[in-house]
């Protein structure tokens, strides 16, 4: 089979580097036609500037870079510094980038795809909020059913939230957009907190990341040094979980995950709610079910997956 046509979109931060550097080390899997980058983690600079770095340490600096929104519509942008530190990559010290980002917008670059590819050709990986995904859908309804899956990480059921309560942060962070693609019709599967949390860099797991003995290994092994600090000390958890990676590695290996077919709305209005996704997970309401919510993962060989790739780089 020819490799799946995707497009990522990202806010990195440390755990969308790893999702990324995941994808181009799969060429025979994934064709990445493009990257686009969205407000998230850190303002829309820094991911542009991220994006590029994790490229070029990847080895591929002909991979073409968008810049999208740079905040949510409507509200105030929220951005996680305190878990990803003030550039977004902290830990790893990586050149600056010399790759040029493309002059087209991202959510110009989203259209213009969809519509070329052939219909259900193409895959969308948001790994961050939803703002350019749910901005193309708005601009360009037409789009939707060329869709062939929308594969993102975000939300939660049994996990709660990890910005509030009640929501995860890519959702919070621009939920009416979560909202527009959740009602799309477009086909989703959903990564949340649910399986990222079962996903644990692990001392082991990080010194097998350390051990592939390449600059990619060891940038990814500081990068999880530092992002682990905030999960272990928030969560008392024994290594922090990769969230962004199981978006990539279930394009790779879907097996290694199970889930449910399921309604899931997403609550724009409540103060205290804002940003949940409210998975029917029980089905016990008579709504369409309109994405697959997934609830497991295989984490053993999730990470050898992981580190198999990564050593290719």
């Amino acid at each position: 089979m020819p490799p799946r046509k995707i497009i990522i979109d990202t806010d990195p931060g440390q755990d969308d580097a790893v999702a990324i550097l995941l994808a181009l080390a799969s060429p025979e899997d994934l064709e990445v036609l493009g990257i686009t980058c969205v407000a998230g983690n850190v303002p829309l600079p820094l991911t542009t500037r991220n994006a590029r770095i994790v490229c070029e340490l990847a080895g591929k600096p002909d991979t073409r870079i968008f810049a999208g929104c740079d905040r949510p519509s409507g509200r105030d942008l929220v951005t996680a510094e305190h878990v990803h530190g003030k550039t977004g990559l902290d830990g790893p010290v990586l050149p600056d980038p010399t790759m040029l980002l493309q002059d087209q917008h991202a959510v110009d670059f989203i259209i213009e795809t969809l519509r070329a590819q052939p219909e259900k050709s193409v895959t969308l990986c948001p790994l961050g909020p939803l703002t350019n995904i749910a901005t193309a859908l708005q601009r360009a309804p037409d789009i939707a059913p060329r869709i062939a899956e929308i594969v993102l990480m975000g939300g939660a059921y049994f996990e709660v939230g990890n910005i509030t309560p009640t929501a995860e942060f890519n959702i919070y962070v621009d939920p009416e957009a979560a909202k527009i693609v959740f009602d799309c019709g477009a086909p989703i599967v959903v990564l949340p907190l649910d399986v990222t949390h079962k996903a644990l860099v692990t001392p082991s797991r990080n010194q097998a990341f350390r051990d592939i003995g390449t600059r990619v290994g060891t940038a990814v092994a500081q990068m999880t040094d530092f992002f682990e600090r905030f999960d272990i000390q928030k969560y008392g958890s024994e290594g922090a979980p990769l969230h962004d990676p199981c978006v990539t590695a279930y394009l790779l290996a879907p097996h290694l995950f199970s889930g449910r077919h399921i309604n899931v709305e997403i609550e724009t209005d409540s103060a205290l709610c804002r940003g949940m996704t409210v998975a029917d997970w029980w089905r016990v309401t008579d709504r369409e079910a309109n994405a697959l919510f997934l609830g497991d993962i295989d984490a053993e060989h999730f990470f050898k997956l992981l580190t198999e790739r990564l050593a290719r780089l």
